[in-house]
């Protein structure tokens, strides 16, 4: 078997990393409040850098390391502020359309609660999500006519757990 050559390119890069990636670590590690985020922002400057390699200056490579992090901070951070941005929004936007429940609600969620996962998996799927049984055994993976036993099991289950609850939560 031959051998081929080794990549200049790669040999290039290793060495860039080897030598650098430390250094782009405490970059990141110094200015992000998620520690986290620090190694996914450092594989992504490298990512830059293997793209860019033939950009990358022979004697000034830290220092343009450190522009290439600068850099993705900096989309990280605005992407961050978008994402809590929309989330504020939609939070308020719950806050608004969806009304506070009334008390038989909140105790038949708690009986609703009380079935497991699969009985209010089933339920929800057919009640909040409007599936059909056809719909629902594809949902389910299952052919339909077992997914219209389980639903009806499901009900009989949350019907009986409803029959032995007190007075005031049936309506």
């Amino acid at each position: 078997m031959i051998e081929s050559p080794p990549d200049p390119r790669l040999a290039r890069f290793e060495d860039l990393f080897t030598c650098h990636h430390d250094d782009v670590l405490r970059y990141f590690v110094r200015r992000l409040d998620i520690r986290a985020d620090a190694a996914d922002l450092v594989a992504e400057t490298f990512l830059v850098a293997w793209r860019r390699l033939d950009d990358v200056p022979e004697g000034q490579i830290l220092p343009w390391l450190y522009g290439v992090a600068r850099r993705v901070l900096s989309n990280h951070r605005r992407g961050e502020s978008r994402r809590h941005g929309l989330a504020d929004r939609l939070r308020d936007d719950l806050r608004t359309a969806v009304p506070d429940p009334e008390p038989v609600a909140v105790e038949a969620a708690e009986v609703f609660k009380q079935l497991s996962d699969t009985d209010r998996e089933v339920l929800s799927l057919a009640a909040w999500e409007g599936l059909d049984t056809t719909q629902l055994a594809a949902a389910l993976g299952c052919s339909r006519n077992a997914a219209m036993v389980r639903l009806h099991r499901a009900r009989r289950r949350l019907e009986r757990l409803l029959d032995h609850t007190p007075a005031g939560a049936k309506s």
